[in-house]
């Protein structure tokens, strides 16, 4: 199985979660999320269509760490 493009990685102590992108093989980091409207706006600016309809998608995104939408520790 492929990684996804696009991590959501496991939330900080302070409760955010690293977003990174897998681009030409490496990936980029687009920010700190402490929300999906935070996500939503990071994914709009990597350029997928519909970001909010992707968050789901598990071809697309990578949740690690804890559950989905899910920003503070646990």
């Amino acid at each position: 199985m492929a990684t996804p493009p696009i991590t959501i990685h496991a939330p900080t102590p302070s409760g955010g979660r690293l977003v990174t992108v897998h681009i030409n093989s490496r990936d980029e980091k687009l920010g700190m999320a402490h929300s999906d409207r935070d996500l939503v706006v990071f994914l709009a600016d990597a350029g997928p269509a519909n970001p909010e309809l992707i968050l789901n998608n598990p071809a697309v995104v990578q949740w690690q760490g804890t559950a989905a939408h899910r920003y503070e520790t646990a």
